[in-house]
C-alpha cells in the first residue's frame, strides 16, 4: 500500500504527535508499505507566533497536490489542522482524492489557553476541517464520545503503544536523582502553557520536583519555581531512566486527548497522578495512579501503587496494534481519482 501523511508538526519538534506519526511511519515501513510525509522542513516555513519552536508552512493548495499524486498513494491522511494539512485539504476536495484525519489534540482547548479566548468559539473550526474526512482517527473513546457530541460522527480509533525494548523498570535512574528527596514527582513533556504545568510545580506534596522536556515557558518557569529541577530533554535510555527512577509520574495537563509519556511511565513500573480528563481517564486505573481534581490528592494515592502492577498495564500498549489500528482506518483511493487528479 502507498500511503502519504501530510502533517504540520514533524522533526525537530519533539512532542507526542511527532513520536507517534514517526514510529507509525517506521511500522507501517516494516511491513512493506511505502510511505511519504509531506512536512514543514520540505517547504519553507516561519516560526509560529507565541511558540517560534513550532515552525508553520504556507504553500499553495496545488504545490502539495502535485507531491501527493506523483506518488500515486492508495490512501492520504491529514494529521494536523495547521497550514500544510489545509492546503492539502483543498487540494483533495477539489480533485476529488478522499483522506482521514486525525485528532490528537483538544486543539479548541490549547488555543484556548494560548489566547485567551473561549474554547466554544473554535469547535466550528474543528467540524469543518474534519467534516469531509473519510474517517477521523483517534486515540480513546471519551475522545470518539465528545467528536461525535460535537457533530463528527465518523470517528475510528488508532490507539498509541511504548517501545517496551527501551522503557523498562529496569532503566538506570540519572545521578542526579540519588541525591533528592523522596519521592520524586517527574513530569516530562513540552514546558508550554498548554501543559498546565504550573499546577504540577505549585503542588504542596513533599519531595523533588522534576522537570524533564524544554518549551517556551521554561525560562518563567524556573525562576518563579526555583527549588525544582528542570533536566531539559532527555532521550533514549536517559529518559527511561528518569521514568524509571521517580516515585511517580505526574500529568497536569487538561489539553492532550492520550499523553503518551504516561503510558511510558507506566511501562517503566512508576504511577501515574493526573486530573480525571480525556487522556487520564482512558488510561490510568486504579491499579496503576490516581486521579483527583486536587493534585496533591492525586499525586499521595498513586504513590501507593505497585509498580509490578504499573509495569504490567504500560506493557499492555502496543505499537504494532496502533499500526493496525491506522491501517483499518485509511480509506483508500480509486485509482481512476487518482489519475484524473494526477
Amino acid at each position: 500500500m502507498r500511503i502519504v501523511i501530510v502533517t504540520d508538526a514533524w522533526s525537530p519538534q519533539i512532542n507526542g504527535v511527532v513520536r507517534t506519526l514517526q514510529t507509525i511511519q517506521a511500522q507501517l515501513e516494516g511491513r512493506g508499505h511505502a510511505v511519504t510525509v509531506l512536512s514543514p522542513d520540505l517547504y519553507g516555513s516561519v516560526p509560529c507566533p507565541t511558540y517560534p519552536e513550532i515552525h508553520l508552512a504556507f504553500v499553495r493548495s496545488g504545490v502539495i497536490g502535485q507531491a501527493i499524486a506523483a506518488f500515486q498513494p492508495d490512501a492520504v491522511h491529514l494529521a494536523t489542522e495547521g497550514p500544510l494539512c489545509l492546503a492539502a485539504r483543498r487540494w483533495c476536495l477539489r480533485s476529488g482524492v478522499p483522506f482521514t484525519t486525525a485528532y490528537h489534540t483538544h486543539f479548541p482547548d490549547y488555543i484556548a489557553r494560548r489566547t485567551g479566548l473561549p474554547a466554544s468559539w473554535f469547535w466550528s473550526y474543528i467540524r469543518w476541517f474534519h467534516g469531509p474526512a473519510q474517517a477521523v482517527l483517534v486515540s480513546t473513546q471519551s475522545v470518539r464520545r465528545q467528536l461525535r457530541a460535537h457533530g463528527l460522527s465518523q470517528v475510528r480509533p488508532w490507539g498509541r503503544g511504548v517501545d517496551l525494548a527501551a522503557f523498562t523498570p529496569d532503566a538506570k535512574p540519572p545521578a542526579l536523582f540519588a541525591g533528592l528527596a523522596r519521592p520524586i514527582q517527574l513530569y516530562v513533556g513540552r514546558v508550554a502553557v498548554e501543559k498546565n504545568l504550573e499546577a504540577f510545580l505549585a503542588a504542596d506534596h513533599p519531595g523533588s520536583k522534576i522537570v524533564v522536556g524544554d518549551g517556551p515557558a521554561r525560562a518563567e518557569l524556573q525562576r518563579a519555581y526555583p527549588n525544582a529541577h528542570f533536566m531539559g530533554a532527555l532521550f533514549g535510555e536517559e529518559l527511561a531512566g528518569a521514568y524509571a527512577g521517580a516515585d511517580v509520574f505526574v500529568f497536569p495537563s487538561r489539553t492532550d486527548t492520550f499523553g503518551l509519556v504516561m503510558i511510558e511511565a507506566l511501562a517503566c513500573g512508576t504511577p501515574v497522578a493526573a486530573y480525571p480528563v480525556t487522556g487520564p481517564v482512558d488510561i490510568v486505573t486504579p491499579e496503576c495512579g490516581a486521579l483527583s481534581d486536587r493534585l496533591d490528592d492525586a499525586i499521595a494515592a498513586a504513590l501507593r501503587c505497585s509498580r509490578d502492577a504499573c509495569a504490567q498495564h504500560g506493557r499492555s500498549f502496543s505499537w504494532e496494534r496502533s499500526a493496525e489500528e491506522f491501517l483499518t482506518g485509511l480509506h483508500c483511493i480509486d485509482s481512476a481519482v487518482m489519475d484524473s487528479a494526477a
